[in-house]
């Protein structure tokens, strides 16, 4: 796949009200007038950051891999997700900027 641009991806991101059920450290304000569904954090540190390949499959397909914390009624129901499926609604350059925008908001702990 190509290089997505991350701030085509952030709009992406707000014109699709992602924020409706995700949440962005230091990027609240994108939750401002979407009426708030869920929150699903997006980012942050971890011991390891999703690949472009795994997070292409959390957006077309996001019931693939439920983590445990979100197997509640709230974000899944008879073991799919209640994430909307974009798959008739992003262009695949939309979906590859949308990417670029959600891996820059992971930063992996550095080994020790």
């Amino acid at each position: 796949m190509p290089d997505g641009d991350a701030a085509a991806g952030r709009q992406v991101f707000i014109d699709k009200k992602c924020a409706s059920c995700h949440v962005i450290d230091g990027m609240e304000a994108l939750r401002e007038g979407l009426e708030v569904e869920n929150t699903v954090p997006i980012g942050g540190m971890k011991t390891t950051v999703d690949t472009y390949g795994q997070l292409v499959t959390s957006v077309i397909n996001p019931s693939h891999r439920i983590a445990r914390a979100y197997r509640s009624e709230a974000y899944s129901e008879d073991g799919e997700s209640k994430m909307r499926n974009y798959n008739d609604e992003l262009t695949v350059s939309e979906l590859i900027d949308l990417v670029a925008f959600l891996q820059a908001q992971y930063t992996e702990f550095p080994d020790y």
